[in-house]
């Protein structure tokens, strides 16, 4: 109203109306009652980093300060809401999706091949990088702001930032009993999803029949008066079905459950839309039930909640067990030696080892089929690992040589290549596996294969567990409130235990897996083949091919499962596809 600002908004501020009744207060008139008009009235009050301090939600925007000649680009503190922006000449392009900047008339659209080892390590490309040369990913938690003078070397600047929040839990930590830490929890979880559940149109919950989302659903279910409706995917395939468990919460805390059963078809026919869903290659192959639980959800609500980011704050990936159980049978043993075990082991290619197992499975069965060839690599690339953080390293790798996968191409540092020095002095291995969970494979591959899901058809998907109270109050308790016993999300289990009985949810954690390994021997074959065609690839001239085909025909053997590593290819075979021509290279 004041003639001062003008802006572009993507997102939800959950506490719009808290924060609407002081700005009244102030003396501010409103003339809806929506949160950007809030917002705007925020910026004139307090300033735009006060201002978004304030905020509780997921949030990308675009702020014109007309007076001052300035654009603030800005993102929530988790990196909910993605933002892309980057220079073509001297025109500032931004925009939530790549698309709406290839769109520009001179648009060119390198590629950026260290962005590429990148994606071939970890299925997904870490933030400030892009797919593109000169277009950056805004950091979560960070605002960037570009003058009238043009100058092309803005960096993002901190408004919120987990490093702080990881200090101040360890120098303040939580010191009440067990049963107060339950409770803290429990307050605090109903009262970020009481505000998350306002909304003007129909409003549902993702349920895996998992700790994370039946907790969300049983907090959703106890402040409403009405059955909640929640929604489940399934597969026939029985070691991906998780399914009957959802439906067993579902019963129990009486929801209006719907569950839909994938067959493969299903499945296949969501894969050609993948690169124009996600707009830049993405490889965690559960992008595929995502779609089509968001698909199914969309027909009967507009607005859904997630248990997303629950593991990473109290410590659910195996890893935070496994890494540490690794590291403490291996670390006494000099690093020399362990080298020399590990290239021993590494000698013997995979499917020998499988048949020596073979040979032994016959006296020990339950030694058998277990691609023992496989798993003895893995472990062989493990215990030469120097310290802690590298034996993480080598467990999240997909590719653990991109730069010989990718032509001509250094790999870029990142967070998780050179940790910060702080983390080895301020936390745990455990911790430091979640710190570095939280910065990097949160918001750039969980948050974005549920963002573009659920945009793509529409659904605003809202996730509790990214509330800044829930997240500094993870990171203020002691590391025995989240593993315990073995298990991780000890915390959680008990606030679940509360609503949900032991039995229904007591099992080993699956994850929103697909039957990649078969679908890419059988239905997807042809597919696959003529994406990893040998004289395609060399025309393209960004894998190296030997490499690649040994690994399409060791799949193909049966012998191996080598379905990660070539999804990382294939989907980035996939979008390149889509790309304008003939700007290949």
């Amino acid at each position: 109203p004041n003639g001062r600002y003008a802006i572009v908004f993507n997102g939800e501020i959950y506490n719009f109306a808290e924060l609407r009744s002081t700005l009244s207060e102030c003396g501010y008139q409103f003339r809806g009652h929506s949160d950007t008009e809030v917002m705007l009235a925020a910026f004139m009050e307090w300033g735009l980093t006060a201002a978004v301090q304030k905020f509780v939600g997921m949030f990308a925007f675009a702020l014109w300060d007309i007076q001052e000649q300035t654009l603030h680009l800005c993102r929530d503190r988790a990196g909910e809401k993605p933002l892309y922006y980057g220079w073509i000449g001297d025109t500032l392009l931004f925009g939530s999706e790549l698309k709406a900047l290839v769109a520009h008339p001179d648009w060119q659209g390198q590629i950026d091949r260290s962005a590429l080892t990148l994606f071939v390590r970890y299925g997904y490309i870490p933030a400030p990088h892009s797919i593109y040369q000169g277009i950056s990913k805004l950091t979560p938690g960070t605002s960037i702001s570009f003058g009238a003078d043009r100058q092309q070397t803005a960096t993002p600047v901190a408004y919120w930032d987990l490093r702080t929040v990881v200090e101040k839990g360890v120098c303040e930590p939580f010191t009440g009993s067990d049963t107060e830490a339950i409770d803290q929890l429990d307050r605090l979880l109903r009262a970020t999803i009481q505000e998350q559940m306002v909304a003007d149109v129909p409003l549902g919950a993702f349920l895996s029949g998992g700790i994370d989302s039946s907790t969300v659903v049983a907090l959703m279910q106890a402040q409403s008066s009405r059955p909640i409706k929640t929604f489940s995917i399934g597969f026939a395939e029985q070691k991906y079905n998780e399914a009957e468990y959802a439906k067993a919460v579902a019963a129990h805390l009486g929801t209006e459950h719907t569950e839909l059963y994938v067959t493969a078809k299903d499945a296949l026919d969501v894969i050609p839309n993948l690169p124009q869903l996600y707009d830049e290659p993405f490889a965690d192959s559960s992008q595929i039930p995502t779609f089509l639980l968001s698909k199914m959800t969309r027909e009967h609500v507009t607005v859904s909640l997630s248990g997303d980011a629950g593991d990473e704050l109290f410590g659910g990936y195996s890893r935070y067990f496994l890494g540490i159980d690794i590291w403490h049978k291996i670390s006494w043993i000099p690093v020399e030696m362990r080298r020399f075990y590990a290239r021993l082991l590494l000698s013997v290619r995979p499917e020998r080892w499988d048949s020596i197992i073979d040979l032994i499975g016959g006296f020990v069965p339950r030694l058998q089929n277990v691609q023992a060839g496989r798993k003895i690599h893995k472990v062989a690339g493990v215990i030469s690992s120097k310290q802690p953080l590298e034996l993480y390293r080598e467990l999240i790798s997909i590719w653990n040589n991109p730069v010989e996968i990718v032509l001509n191409s250094p790999e870029p540092q990142t967070i998780v290549t050179h940790p910060p020095d702080w983390l080895d002095r301020q936390l745990d291995f455990a911790e430091q596996m979640m710190y570095l969970d939280t910065m990097s494979y949160l918001p750039d591959d969980i948050l974005v294969k549920v963002d573009r899901a659920a945009m793509a058809v529409s659904l605003e998907s809202r996730v509790p567990f990214l509330d800044r109270r829930i997240i500094e109050f993870a990171w203020q308790l002691p590391l025995s409130m989240k593993l315990r016993n073995g298990q991780g999300k000890w915390i959680l289990r008990q606030v679940l235990d509360r609503y949900v009985p032991k039995q229904l949810i007591d099992r080993p954690k699956m994850g929103f897996g697909i039957p990649l390994d078969l679908w890419l021997r059988d239905e997807l074959r042809d597919w696959a083949e003529s994406l990893l065609d040998e004289r395609r690839l060399e025309q393209e001239g960004f894998f190296n091919v030997q490499a690649v085909r040994l690994q399409w025909d060791e799949h193909l053997s049966g012998k191996f499962d080598r379905s990660y590593s070539l999804w990382n290819i294939l989907m980035f075979q996939a979008w390149l596809e889509h790309q304008p021509q003939p700007n290949h290279h």
